[in-house]
């Protein structure tokens, strides 16, 4: 990669994250900048979990709030149809896995996270599974063969390793959860503070658009987690 590198740090099941998707992909449109994706593995492990009246307690004012905040839609197939599918699992892996084989097949990894945020938070579909994956990834136009074969090819060991160099990442920039964006220039990572923009991806566009024209990147500025991201678990 060459130029201004906007490192994003993300979990294909974090609201805010999706809540961010519109800077992300104004960030896509920006000369000069390369979008570099790093997934997090929010629910990996022993943090997977199945859909329960409990945790939709849990989730439904945090997306309520990350809908009030970003501007970004949540389904009705999501709130009573996913959020009610008892027999769904919440693992990060197989859609992270998805992003890394579209990214690796065709550049695509970005385009493939969007739909897969919309297939899960508007459409209330089992993005865990890889027969959903696949027709997500054909909607975005990735050839089926070389989709599938980067997809077995990375799942298991791969993205397990690349949870790990995501979570080094984060800890290197001294991020706290999801989504963390650093931008780098010549080695020098600086942190974003996303509450500022998150439904503003004009506003957004043109910070980073004055980053890429820069020689550096401005003083470091503080992430805001907690109210604006999902945090790591423990």
């Amino acid at each position: 990669m060459s130029g201004i590198i906007l490192h994003t740090i993300f979990d294909p099941l974090c609201g805010w994250c999706y809540g961010a998707a519109p800077l992300l992909e104004a960030a896509r449109g920006v000369p000069g900048l390369t979008v570099a994706l790093h997934g997090g593995g929010m629910m990996v492990g022993a943090n997977r979990r199945r859909v329960s009246p409990e945790w939709r307690q849990f989730v439904l004012p945090h997306d309520r709030r990350i809908a009030e905040v970003s501007g970004q839609p949540f389904g009705e197939a999501y709130f009573d149809g996913l959020l009610k599918d008892h027999g769904a699992v919440m693992d990060s892996a197989p859609p992270t896995t998805a992003v890394l084989a579209a990214e690796e097949a065709a550049g695509g990894g970005l385009a493939l996270l969007h739909r897969i945020q919309r297939a899960h938070f508007v459409e209330g579909r089992r993005i865990a599974e890889f027969p959903v994956l696949a027709e997500l990834a054909a909607d975005i136009g990735l050839d089926a063969e070389a989709f599938a074969a980067a997809y077995h090819r990375l799942e298991g060991s791969a993205t397990d390793a690349h949870f790990q160099e995501s979570r080094r990442l984060l800890a290197q920039v001294g991020g706290q959860g999801f989504p963390t964006l650093a931008l780098e220039e010549n080695g020098r990572l600086t942190v974003l503070d996303l509450g500022a923009y998150l439904g503003r991806p004009d506003a957004w566009r043109a910070r980073l658009s004055q980053a890429a024209s820069s020689a550096a990147p401005a003083a470091a500025e503080t992430l805001a987690c907690g109210p604006d991201s999902c945090v790591l678990p423990q």
